[in-house]
């Protein structure tokens, strides 16, 4: 069964609230996670900010009880009623029982409700154990319980801890493909990279594939676009709905959910927000741009790749391949971004604007597609396409389902020579983290911050 109510944090946000609650004195701390909701109909929370009580501060520290002040909670409830969060209060369990005891149950009948009276939003309470997992449970104004299915904290790792399930499946075997059931992959872009991803996701077995493309199928990129046929392409099918039809072929009804939409719309924002894991395979630097907003927003993991074959033209007019290159960027939320890894840029976006406003240069870049200094209609790309696919899935695989035998921080890209037969891999400290104001906002209005994607008048 797909998950009802989740709640996702950033991994830096996972590592100061693990700092704070077991300091090294074997005693219970406390803190408060502000949250907010994603944007459409599931219900799924994504941790805006943690407030961490100090423990200067608390009444009583045991090694089973904490008792704070109010003043943190009233702190809480200004900022919580000011920008529509709810208010999950967490503490430690030193000992490590991944259970609510006795006495969390009568304070959280006489907090949480407290909570309800300021403001009504679906407050609860949490804990933690010293391996930091997370434990959450949500609460109705009358105080019934409703059960978190899937927590994700989203770092140099990725933890899905579904309800009922094992703490880690092995990457590879049934186990792997049980909790993939219960997650939903979002592939932006569904042509030459982006159906390899999907046909991936599908087969592995995740429980929904959202797809989201505006685009149609045509003659000339049938060398590329898996499960396309000159049918579609004379009927000019929308590549969702071809892709969708052929996961359907195979797992059935409801797993491909096709989204006939441009990525910068409010509806495909909406519909990525469903997701659990976003693969940008798109060809537009504004595109990534939506991806990477979204990633932060969300609290979603991020897959970007891009592929490119460098090209020169001779005074003949005969055109030589210098390289095939293939790029695959992991962006967690908190970290460093596409843009501060300069993917794009402020002048890049601009460039990529002024071309799209003038049709006739837009066409020519197009037409150039893959490779870089030569025209060419439907370049033969779909090995290229493959590797960067594999690799940006396995990418995935090897973080949520660990196993290799070096720190995964060090993999935030990968990039690949076909000419020089080599592979370089560059670490998340290798690039800067700008001011992200972005984290953690859900679905708050206007989405991702951008006027054109506000509630329609």
């Amino acid at each position: 069964m797909m998950p009802r109510t989740s709640i996702a944090m950033a991994g830096v946000q996972h590592r100061a609230l693990r700092a704070h609650l077991f300091p090294g004195d074997g005693l219970e701390a406390a803190a408060i996670l502000l949250c907010a909701r994603g944007p459409g109909h599931r219900s799924r929370y994504v941790v805006r900010e943690v407030m961490l009580v100090p423990h200067a501060d608390c009444f009583q520290r045991t090694p089973d009880f904490v008792s704070w002040p109010g003043a943190w909670l009233e702190r809480a409830i200004d900022q919580g009623e000011r920008d529509g969060l709810a208010l999950i209060l967490a503490h430690s369990h030193p000992g490590g029982l991944l259970g609510f005891s006795d006495r969390d149950d009568t304070s959280d009948r006489i907090t949480v409700s407290s909570l309800f009276q300021a403001y009504g939003r679906a407050h609860g309470s949490a804990i933690m154990v010293p391996d930091g997992t997370v434990l959450p449970r949500l609460y109705d104004p009358d105080m019934a319980v409703r059960p978190v299915d899937l927590v994700t904290v989203v770092g140099d790792d990725i933890v899905f801890q579904l309800a009922g399930a094992p703490k880690r499946a092995p990457a590879f075997t049934s186990g792997m493909t049980d909790v993939l059931a219960r997650l939903s992959a979002v592939v932006i872009g569904v042509s030459g990279t982006g159906t390899v991803v999907a046909e991936q996701a599908a087969r592995l077995g995740f429980g929904r594939v959202i797809l989201i493309d505006f685009d149609r199928i045509e003659r000339r990129n049938l060398n590329r676009i898996l499960n396309s046929t000159r049918a579609d392409a004379a009927a000019e099918l929308l590549k969702v709905a071809a892709f969708a039809r052929a996961i359907t072929e195979y797992r059935g009804p409801d797993v491909a959910i096709p989204v006939p939409a441009s990525i910068d719309t409010r509806d495909a924002v909406i519909a990525a927000a469903q997701g659990d894991v976003l693969f940008s395979c798109v060809d537009t630097l504004h595109a990534r741009q939506i991806a990477d907003l979204m990633a932060s927003a969300f609290v979603m993991p991020l897959f970007d790749m891009g592929v490119t074959i460098p090209a020169r033209t001779d005074t003949l007019g005969e055109v030589s391949i210098i390289d095939a290159v293939g790029r695959i960027d992991y962006v967690q939320p908190g970290g460093s971004s596409l843009r501060t890894r300069g993917v794009y840029t402020p002048k890049t976006l601009r460039a990529e604007y002024l071309a799209d406003v003038a049709p006739e240069a837009h066409a020519i870049e197009l037409a150039a597609g893959y490779i870089d200094g030569a025209v060419e209609q439907a370049p033969s790309v779909i090995s290229l396409n493959m590797r960067a696919a594999s690799a940006a899935m396995n990418e995935f695989i090897l973080r949520a389902f660990p196993f290799r035998l070096d720190p995964n921080r060090g993999y935030a890209r990968t990039r690949f020579s076909l000419a020089g037969g080599d592979e370089d891999h560059f670490d998340e400290d290798d690039f800067a983290v700008g001011s992200d104001k972005l984290l953690g906002r859900g679905g708050t209005e206007p989405l991702l911050r951008l006027p054109r994607l506000g509630v329609p008048e």
